[in-house]
């Protein structure tokens, strides 16, 4: 039993007396989404899951997303489903938040308990139950997969935030370092979700711009963000989505250590016909 911790929202509606101004911003080149407004009253039902409900944090539509879509799905005592990805080239990573859930996957079950990660190939036979008589959140991170010609499928695989040694970045004395849960130079993987820690005054040194689309979650701790020239203060719970090339930075203040979940599209070339580019046009 892991004795990590990580923010999941828990619902519920703020008293009438609370003020409307919120953190929660759109552009055409980042969006936030503070845990603040992850309410009941926002939350969405997903076919083939019992004692389940979801909230959808991204999803490929004009303007936002064009590669991915993300969740954070809160399964009840006994919820889950045998049927929880409906589109067969769509593969996932399933990273627990709170709580423990049961994933069979072809056939053999593994226990993943708060920070239990889980990547499922396009096409992989799984299932996602919580069998525990609390609560269970976490992230589910989903891609079309596009395969390579002469290169195998990846194969499914399960391990945990405590399992995998983070890299200190290049010249940051450990100040910045990224959990990574799939080998960067291995090609059957057109997405990575990591995780990146800031120790407190750990920073991004420069403005980040580049051809991955991306999905934060923050996990732990506060910092401050660079969004596309805009300095954005965020916290545990927040989600962030950057479209591809916005200009990115970050600088951890503390108390402790800032930690937040990764996804970017990775290792194809770019497509300049077929679907993916209709896909992402208006």
């Amino acid at each position: 039993m892991s004795d990590r911790t990580y923010y999941a929202p828990a619902g519920g509606l703020p008293p009438q007396t609370d003020l409307l101004t919120d953190r929660a911003i759109v552009t055409e080149a980042y969006q936030v989404t503070p845990r603040g407004v992850l309410r009941d009253i926002v939350t969405s039902n997903l076919p083939d899951w019992n004692t389940t409900r979801a909230w959808v944090l991204a999803k490929p539509i004009a303007g936002f997303s064009t590669t991915f879509a993300q969740l954070i799905v809160e399964v009840g005592a006994g919820g889950g489903s045998d049927k929880p990805e409906p589109e067969a080239g769509v593969e996932s990573v399933v990273f627990v938040l709170r709580g423990s859930l049961v994933a069979t996957i072809d056939g053999t079950e593994h226990v993943l308990d708060a920070g239990g990660y889980a990547y499922l190939p396009a096409g992989c036979s799984w299932t996602l139950h919580n069998r525990s008589s609390d609560v269970a959140s976490f992230q589910w991170v989903r891609k079309e997969y596009e395969p390579l010609d002469g290169v195998a499928v990846p194969e499914a695989f399960v391990t945990s935030d405590d399992a995998v040694e983070p890299t200190p970045m290049p010249d940051t004395d450990g100040a910045w370092a990224t959990t990574r849960f799939v080998d960067p130079t291995d090609m059957a993987h057109d997405m990575h979700v990591n995780i990146v820690t800031f120790e407190p005054g750990g920073s991004i040194p420069f403005a980040e711009t580049h051809i991955m689309e991306h999905g934060l979650y923050v996990l732990e701790g506060k910092a401050v963000y660079r969004l596309n020239g805009d300095w954005v203060e965020v916290q545990e719970g927040d989600f962030m989505w950057l479209r591809a090339f916005c200009p990115q930075a970050c600088y951890a203040g503390g108390p402790s250590k800032f930690r937040y979940l990764l996804y970017k599209d990775v290792n194809r070339q770019v497509s300049l016909t077929g679907s993916i580019l209709g896909r992402s046009r208006p």
